[in-house]
């Protein structure tokens, strides 16, 4: 019996070394992925802290394309093609939401919309004008005979001209104006020039087109 004893006790002593190694390990690992789930939130923690530009700043942060001008009123139209030339007067919106234009009693007087970019900021910049009045031709009689490449431009009262090439010539009905290709927003600097075209409607004494010239800033 005293030999078995001492073999059981030499093997009980034999396991509890082994759990104790295996104990020690179970402590290193454990500390181990410890440090590394410290070490990851850390990590996230720091990344966190510097958080993505929001849309606003984003929006601040992109840069004016290259060619577009900062804001300033427009004073005056040029088109050397058609001889015509012509201040500029603001013009707002009518009680039913339409564009105001320019007097009739003024045929050679154009406009430009103020609530809209001015000619040479980034946008489509817009400057109406009569095809006749009184009787007499206006300001944009001959617009409809703009070709692509035909020179445009305008002077601002900060003293700086901002210079267009017209880009496409249009006629439509008034019916179906299209309004999102007028007025809708730009990557770069654009004009719109709109008058009157087709034939008159004598019952609504209006004529039933619109000719609509686009240009560029060049």
């Amino acid at each position: 019996m005293a030999v078995a004893e001492k073999r059981i006790a030499g093997r009980r002593r034999a396991l509890i070394g082994v759990v104790a190694v295996v104990a020690v390990v179970a402590v290193v690992v454990a500390a181990a992925l410890a440090a590394v789930v410290v070490l990851l939130t850390q990590r996230h923690e720091d990344g966190a802290a510097t958080p993505s530009p929001t849309t606003e700043q984003v929006k601040a942060q992109a840069p004016r394309p290259p060619n577009a001008m900062p804001r300033s009123e427009p004073a005056a139209i040029d088109i050397p093609k058609l001889g015509a030339h012509s201040s500029l007067i603001p013009l707002g919106l009518n009680a039913d939401d339409t564009i105001e234009v320019p007097p009739v009693s003024q045929p050679m007087q154009a406009g430009w919309y103020r609530y809209g970019p001015t000619p040479g900021e980034t946008g489509p910049a817009v400057v109406l004008g009569h095809v006749d009045g009184n009787k007499l031709p206006g300001i944009f009689f001959r617009l409809k005979e703009l070709k692509p490449g035909d020179a445009v431009t305008v002077s601002r009262k900060d003293g700086s001209t901002a210079r267009f090439v017209v880009r496409e010539v249009d006629q439509v009905p008034k019916d179906t104006f299209p309004t999102d290709a007028v007025y809708g927003d730009t990557a770069a600097p654009e004009l719109r020039l709109i008058t009157c075209g087709g034939s008159f409607d004598h019952a609504a004494h209006s004529y039933r087109d619109n000719i609509i010239v686009y240009a560029t800033l060049g």
